[in-house]
């Protein structure tokens, strides 16, 4: 292995000091840890569940991580961090320690920012890896009124993985505390002072998960479960405990046919002032799927039943499902498909999209009546490339906006008739051996609403474009460009329709091997210094950086 490719740029989140992440109310930023990594990796087993692609490239060409999925219920989130940024290789790194994959890391930059993170990883034998992560950002004044507008995360987390002859075990649990304020409000008189005390909002999120596969090549079924519990509590008297588990299944019919059978438990209570909403959802998706060179073709019903005691719902749907996927030659796929599903959303799903969230807060589930998709995706001498146009059809589609009580905290809104939404997205990446890698993502999104007047707070339009660039064997520059634009909010206690400015936000980040052990960096964020609203009323900050150092062991 050449010296160059000891070297890895794995992703570390670090936030804007206005807003902890993106998809609560900003464009996110990141910075890139420098660390020094042996691969090693287990054998990977030739599974059913894994036959998903008929046509396997060449062991000598780079593979790629196809990210082919289902439109999404929400498509132009706020979280529009590509998916690259995050690679398979940081994961990898956590799960199979080596030496220097230890680190402790501190850092500070303007608005009193400070940063504080650690990871160790031990082999505690041949089979097993165990972990342990401690993150804190903190900010102590913000873009509005100082202190008013400070922030802090703070995130532990412990995982384990088992590889036993057969299958593997993994868990985790993690307790995540973030507190900020509901700095939206109108500006204040002169010489009249906010109480701090009363827009102070802290979310405390605690999570356990527990996976078992299979990864014997040759066993009869092919399955895999993950059973999860989250719970999360804000300081407005709002909580949910949510227990989901997850079931994989593949059994071979002949050569070419396998029988799929998948299936989704969640039951979930969430209290809201003083009252208690349980929510519940099972889902049972056997299908039939045909692989060979040439094309694989997927045929099945999805079934779902859920219930709310708060809004009186106990329905059954059923959906059809056809997947169409054809390889006319190496490295192209054609894609081609119909679903339907009822999209699950929790109070967790809702604040990890919008941190400005008001109490008493309506959820409700979303049917996806109707997808009908199609596109392309290949990759060859070093570029992978995806393009894909959705037509989907929603009924209780939500959007967030202002609420009419308090216009600095957030409501959801629901279109109870039926909404359409026309999705043309793509995404194309390339990479030269390790030496510079650069992906591009871009996503066009119209909706056509029947019972609310706009789609309120959702982008038409979404950019995304990352680099990373390995300068010599000790200096590495990343760099990431965002914009999002069409998107508009109204206030309803005058009716006032406002269409939010485009945003662009570019960030730059720098890492310099000072030794073998030390590293320096330096973050950029929001290069352009504009003070944007991801969210009406909740300006981000202008141009801010975080820098220090990392000690790896």
């Amino acid at each position: 292995m050449k010296p160059i490719k000891r070297y890895l740029l794995s992703t570390v989140m670090v936030c804007t000091a206005a807003a902890t992440y993106a998809q609560r109310g900003e464009i996110e930023s990141q910075t890139y840890e420098i660390l020094k990594e042996k691969s090693i990796e287990f054998p990977k087993a030739d599974r059913l569940l894994d036959k998903v692609q008929p046509a396997a490239a060449k062991t000598e060409q780079s593979k790629v991580n196809y990210r082919f999925n289902d439109v999404k219920m929400a498509p132009g989130s706020p979280t529009i961090v590509p998916s690259v940024a995050v690679s398979s290789d940081e994961k990898e790194r956590k799960e199979l320690p080596e030496p220097l994959n230890n680190y402790i890391k501190l850092g500070a930059g303007n608005f009193s920012r400070f940063l504080g993170e650690a990871f160790i990883s031990s082999r505690t034998s041949e089979d097993m890896v165990a972990t342990g992560e401690i993150k804190h950002l903190s900010a102590g004044t913000g873009p509005v009124d100082g202190k008013n507008s400070a922030n802090s995360n703070s995130l532990f987390r412990v995982g384990a993985k088992y590889l036993g002859a057969s299958f593997k075990l993994d868990g985790g649990i993690e307790y995540e505390r973030k507190n900020y304020y509901f700095y939206g409000y109108q500006k204040q008189p002169e010489g009249v002072s906010v109480d701090r005390d009363s827009i102070r909002q802290t979310l405390n999120r605690f999570g356990v998960k527990l996976g078992l596969e299979n990864t014997e090549p040759n066993s009869l079924i092919d399955y895999k479960v993950v059973t999860m519990l989250n719970t999360i509590k804000d300081r407005y008297s709002s909580s949910e405990v949510d227990w989901g588990t997850n079931l994989q299944t593949s059994l071979p019919v002949t050569e070419k046919i396998y029988a799929i059978f998948d299936a989704d438990a969640y039951v979930s209570q969430r209290v809201d002032l003083d009252k208690t909403y349980n929510r519940n959802m099972f889902r049972v998706k056997p299908s039939f799927k045909y692989a060979d060179e040439l094309f694989s073709l997927t045929v099945g019903l999805n079934v779902v039943n859920e219930t709310d005691n708060g809004l009186d719902v106990n329905r059954t749907r059923a959906f059809p499902v056809v997947d169409l996927d054809v390889a006319p030659f190496q490295g192209l796929h054609i894609k081609a498909g119909y679903n339907g599903d009822i999209v699950r959303n929790t109070l967790r799903s809702f604040l990890s999209e919008n941190q400005w969230l008001g109490p008493n807060l309506l959820v409700a589930n979303t049917i996806k009546n109707s997808d009908i998709y199609a596109g392309i995706k290949g990759e060859g001498n070093g570029l992978n490339y995806e393009a894909k146009v959705a037509f989907t059809g929603y009924k209780n589609f939500y959007f967030f906006n202002n609420s009419l009580s308090d216009t600095s905290k957030f409501s959801a809104i629901y279109d109870s008739g039926k909404t359409n939404v026309l999705t043309i997205s793509g995404e194309a990446g390339y990479q030269v051996n390790d030496l510079f890698n650069t992906s591009v993502k871009a996503s066009f999104n119209d909706y056509s609403v029947t019972n609310i007047e706009e789609p309120w707070h959702r982008p038409k339009f979404n950019f995304s474009w990352f680099n990373a660039l390995t300068i010599s064997k000790k200096l590495f520059i990343t760099s990431e460009l965002y914009t999002l634009s069409g998107m508009k909010g109204v206030n309803f206690r005058t009716g006032e329709v406002r269409k939010l400015k485009a945003i662009a936000d570019l960030n730059l980040k720098i890492d310099y091997l000072l030794t073998r052990n030390f590293s320096a960096f330096v973050n950029i964020n929001n290069i352009f210094g504009k003070e944007y609203e991801r969210y009406m009323n909740y300006r981000q900050q202008g141009l801010n950086f975080v820098g220090g150092l990392s000690f790896s062991f």
